[in-house]
């Protein structure tokens, strides 16, 4: 099967978005091929806002993303392959999701990031804010099959 980070990024973008909410990524800047601006790179991470009105020329897909946005008042081009891409989360409320990280493969060529499930009730939370405690019970799915 293909890898299903660009679908599940693509969903989070979509729906944090449709939800009137800022989308930030959080980026690995010393993965392969990243472009981002490195004077606001922190702990080798990066956080970019991608929302439609940040960022020009927006393109997403299987494989990178990129735009164009403004830093420190400078135009700069932004291209980050996938599996750059550590987590997605909305700014207003931290509603998101975590990535976790690829392995690198030996030959370029035929690199395709391997990807773990990632559970989708986790919630991306800032590193300056604490984290909440888990609940003991784990609710069950609100989903049913209907035949």
């Amino acid at each position: 099967m293909t890898p299903n980070r660009p679908y599940l990024l693509r969903a989070f973008f979509d729906w944090i978005v449709d939800n009137q909410c800022t989308p930030h990524l959080v980026v690995n800047a010393d993965f392969p091929a990243v472009q981002i601006p490195t004077q606001f790179v922190q702990d080798g991470q990066i956080v970019l806002n991608i929302s439609p009105s940040a960022v020009t020329q927006f393109s997403m897909d299987k494989q990178q993303l990129s735009f164009n946005a403004r830093f420190g008042g400078q135009p700069m081009q932004v291209y980050v392959p996938l599996g750059a891409v550590l987590a997605i989360y909305a700014r207003e409320n931290g509603e998101g999701t975590v990535f976790t990280a690829d392995e690198f493969l030996e030959d370029e060529d035929d690199f395709a990031p391997e990807l773990e499930s990632v559970d989708l009730e986790e919630e991306f939370i800032p590193d300056d804010e604490p984290t909440p405690p888990k609940p003991d019970k784990k609710k069950g799915s609100h989903l049913r099959v209907i035949k």
